[in-house]
């Protein structure tokens, strides 16, 4: 009887956390200004260390959230105003098996950092348009050469 109680309350304790890890999805979501795109963490393995996640556009910042975490806070940042998109390219490799085939793989520069991040092609248009639109008398971003 004590074996069945075990994993009742670990199949309870199990449920609890998918179920908080929707309800901070939604509460991340529930805005508009949401993508879905995937950070490149760790480049120790060339092709890994990819991370799917929720990006979402706060006025200047793009924050990124992990998909499988429970803290509220964003993982990374972006700011547009110190964003400067290096080269863009599609998976390859390894990289094919953690990201999506219609994604495209964007290498940035920021605040003098290298960063990778990942989204869906269809995606890309309005991420590069919310970089280009830097409001007047700031600093422009500019693309380098693709």
């Amino acid at each position: 009887m004590k074996i069945l109680e075990l994993i009742g309350i670990g199949v309870f304790a199990l449920l609890l956390g998918l179920a908080l890890l929707f309800l901070r999805r939604g509460f991340i979501a529930r805005s508009v200004g949401t993508i879905e795109m995937s950070w490149r963490l760790n480049t120790v393995v060339p092709g890994r260390g990819w991370s799917p996640g929720i990006g979402r556009f706060m006025g200047d910042d793009l924050r990124w959230y992990r998909m499988f975490s429970f803290s509220p806070r964003p993982r990374r940042t972006l700011s547009r105003r110190a964003l400067m998109i290096e080269s863009r390219r599609v998976p390859d490799g390894p990289e094919c098996l953690a990201l999506a085939p219609d994604w495209m793989i964007l290498r940035c520069v920021s605040d003098d950092t290298l960063v990778e991040i990942a989204m869906a092609e269809s995606t890309l248009a309005g991420f590069l348009s919310w970089i280009e639109a830097v409001p007047p008398g700031t600093v422009s971003t500019r693309m380098a050469a693709q």
